[in-house]
């Protein structure tokens, strides 16, 4: 699958390394291959130079002119609705995972490990409850001769003794 993500004016990214971890930006400008001219208004991020590998490029773009100023930045920035998109996002919403799974005490990773074994214990037991019905009723694995109450098959009736030859 080709490239979706490219360096271009304003594409909107997330500042991966450095005093401003964690922020979005928008690309105003590239200065050369390795580094491009950010603004994040909504982020309290100063215009600057940033190098490209403490970027992580996003799917949203902005569209204003080529090395537009703070004013147009900030502008595109709220009609297109940015903070709201990026906060539905699955990603947005993996970086504010990891950072609660970040403020857990020992006593809160206790509790969660505790909670996740209850969890899968009472799913192992719904899981095996619907496997036996299925088993017995014959969805599982076809049908069967088994006995009413369980999983044995019905003993064979003995048969009768053979007449006229008896020793």
């Amino acid at each position: 699958m080709p490239f979706q993500r490219f360096v271009e004016t304003g594409r909107v990214a997330l500042i991966a390394d450095g005093p401003n971890k964690g922020k979005l930006v928008s690309i105003v400008d590239v200065i050369d291959q390795t580094r491009v001219l950010v603004d994040g208004p909504a982020s309290n991020v100063a215009r600057t130079q940033i190098r490209l590998n403490q970027l992580h490029l996003t799917k949203f773009r902005l569209r204003f002119p080529f090395s537009g100023s703070t004013r147009v930045v900030r502008k595109a920035w709220n009609d297109a609705k940015i903070n709201e998109q990026w906060e539905k996002s699955a990603w947005a919403n993996k970086v504010a995972a990891k950072e609660k799974r970040a403020q857990l005490t020992d006593f809160d990773r206790f509790k969660l490990r505790r909670a996740r074994s209850r969890r899968n214990y009472i799913r192992t037991i719904a899981f095996r409850n619907l496997k036996k019905a299925a088993s017995r009723n014959g969805t599982l694995y076809g049908k069967k001769k088994m006995a009413k109450g369980g999983d044995k098959p019905k003993p064979k009736k003995a048969g009768k003794a053979k007449k006229g030859k008896s020793t």
